[in-house]
């Protein structure tokens, strides 16, 4: 039971990747669609990653004494800023281990 589960997701995850990504078939999503389905990237990245920021112990953590946080903080400022990767992460990753080693 639990491989033909595996199996249909599998069928069912290729065809909808495959339908989308095949540039010779005539399918094509309106404008309003690829709209809706940009927020979707930023949406998946911020529900992956604001738990591992605000959550210690299974207790919310808003001191600014969380490296995570200021992190976080001082990385969303670096990407709007500059709009430069190598910037935002290296930002981020200086004021995380700093915070480490106070």
């Amino acid at each position: 039971m639990t491989l033909i589960t595996i199996l249909l997701v599998a069928i069912v995850i290729f065809t909808s990747r495959y339908l989308f990504l095949e540039g010779k078939l005539p399918l094509r999503l309106g404008t309003n669609a690829r709209d809706f389905l940009s927020f979707s990237g930023p949406a998946v990245l911020t529900a992956i990653c604001m738990p591992i920021v605000l959550v210690k112990d299974e207790q919310l953590n808003i001191a600014i004494s969380n490296p995570y946080l200021g992190a976080a903080i001082v990385s969303i400022i670096a990407a709007w800023k500059t709009g430069n990767i190598y910037w935002t992460v290296g930002l981020g990753l200086l004021v995380f281990i700093a915070y480490g080693s106070l």
